[in-house]
């Protein structure tokens, strides 16, 4: 008589595993989450033993020359993905709904249609529904397959007797296997559905694109269950009353996790913008104080990016502060070194930071932008409009060097600024002069406030 089949319960929360039903998870401490689980392998009988010596090879044997890359296309999705899509590789594609995933993975399928078959498998919405969305993005490839479908082995099945070359699934929550008895959307439903995506394309080398919503905790399909499965998860980024998109890889085994691509969503789908630091500055006001440009480096790219912040008395005993795209801890520690080692006093007054476009300044070298946005603010004296700032600040008030600062003033250079307050450490890696942008080093925001004082001096004189 064969053993009986195994059956634990999952917390759909955490992923506790128990090996018996409780009302509470003991991992996470929530209520009613336990869900029953049956091996889908029954336990028991008698193992084989198999002998892989002969499939065993030196590291140097191991031929890499046919590595093949699908571009997709996106110029900026290629530089994600680091250069394409990798044959055999599964790509997570996570995002709140509706900020532009299965318009982004739509598009692309019109340029991959003119050379690869492309399957499109659908569990949210019907063929006609499909239909409508790629007549208003302007798709019309002939090779270009549309199923809708929503059991997870039957959708392997088809790729194993079709074989296309890519596959795109959306999305992963509407996804099941039959014998589980959790519901779609589940932990249990999300991982073994993606582990059996996960190996029909690593048995036909076919790769895989899987969207992914994200829950009330902002985790990709649940709790992170798919990230150690898939080889990249990309995610999408921005608000969704704004244009701006930014797609960001947070695990990339076939590149760099720094890269980000950006886009603009138009009536026709999502437009790459090349230049992102003109887009982040466009419109930006000039000859108003509180303001100072930043250049973080995302990746091999430098972006510009504009800081502003408001400087008011307050109505309230206690005044509020609020940062938007900056780290509100590193915010206070500035205010704290302004007035503890400059004498600014900013215990009574509210103050209020926002990286405009949506943009995140999340690297020390926007301590220094920041730390001059807000003496301007408070002084309400507006810096030079051909201003940008680059620099780590301490607690002492020193500057401290950055990386890559040579790319970083080549960007501010390439777009038209004048002038650069910079680390006095980094002068050397700088050139000696330079006709269109005047380099000023500091050791100190002491020293940062006197060469905004000589520019706006200069500037007075000139008006």
């Amino acid at each position: 008589m064969a053993k009986k089949d195994r059956i634990i319960y999952v917390c759909s929360e955490c992923g506790y595993e128990s090996p018996k039903w409780n009302g509470r998870c003991q991992g996470c401490g929530t209520w009613n989450t336990l869900e029953e689980v049956v091996p889908l392998v029954p336990g028991g009988g008698t193992r084989r033993t198999a002998d892989l010596s002969e499939r065993v090879k030196k590291i140097g044997e191991i031929d890499t020359d046919n590595e093949v890359r699908y571009h997709t296309g996106c110029g900026e999705l290629d530089r994600v993905l680091g250069g394409g899509l990798v044959k055999g590789s599964i790509v997570l594609l996570g995002g709140e709904p509706g900020i532009g995933k299965s318009t982004l993975l739509l598009q692309i399928c019109q340029y991959l249609g003119q050379s690869h078959s492309v399957l499109y498998i659908s569990g949210e919405e019907s063929a006609r529904q499909l239909k409508l969305r790629a007549e208003r993005l302007g798709v019309d490839s002939d090779r270009l397959f549309v199923l809708t479908e929503n059991d997870a082995q039957a959708v392997c099945d088809t790729i194993a007797s079709s074989k296309p070359d890519i596959v795109i699934i959306d999305s992963i929550q509407t996804m099941q296997i039959q014998q589980l008895s959790s519901s779609p959307g589940s932990l249990t439903q999300v991982r073994e559905c993606t582990n059996l995506f996960m190996h029909t394309a690593k048995r036909l080398e076919i790769p895989v694109f899987i969207v992914g919503h994200v829950n009330k905790d902002g985790a990709i399909a649940g709790p992170k269950v798919m990230e150690h499965i898939v080889d990249t998860v990309l995610f999408f980024e921005g608000e969704r009353h704004m244009s701006y998109r930014i797609l960001r890889a947070v695990k990339n085994r076939f590149g760099s996790t720094n890269e980000i691509g950006v886009f603009d969503m138009q009536e026709k789908g999502l437009q790459e913008v090349e230049n992102p630091s003109r887009m982040l500055l466009a419109g930006r006001p000039l000859g108003v104080s509180g303001t100072c440009i930043a250049c973080v480096m995302e990746g091999s790219r430098p972006i510009l990016a504009e800081v502003q912040t408001l400087v008011s008395k307050s109505a309230f005993a206690a005044p509020k502060r609020t940062a938007t795209g900056f780290d509100y801890n590193r915010m206070s520690i500035l205010l704290a070194v302004l007035e503890k080692r400059f004498g600014l006093v900013y215990g009574t007054l509210d103050v209020y930071l926002n990286i405009v476009g949506g943009f995140k300044l999340d690297e020390p070298a926007g301590d220094l932008p920041v730390a001059l946005a807000l003496y301007s603010g408070l002084t309400d004296r507006a810096l030079p409009d051909k201003l940008i700032a680059i620099g780590e600040v301490g607690l002492g008030g020193e500057i401290r060097n950055v990386s890559h600062i040579v790319r970083r003033v080549q960007e501010a250079k390439r777009m038209g600024f004048e002038y650069c307050i910079v680390p006095k450490q980094a002068l050397a890696a700088l050139p000696k002069s330079s006709k269109t942008l005047r380099i000023f080093g500091v050791s100190n925001l002491r020293q940062a406030f006197s060469a905004l004082g000589k520019l706006q001096e200069e500037e007075a004189a000139g008006a």
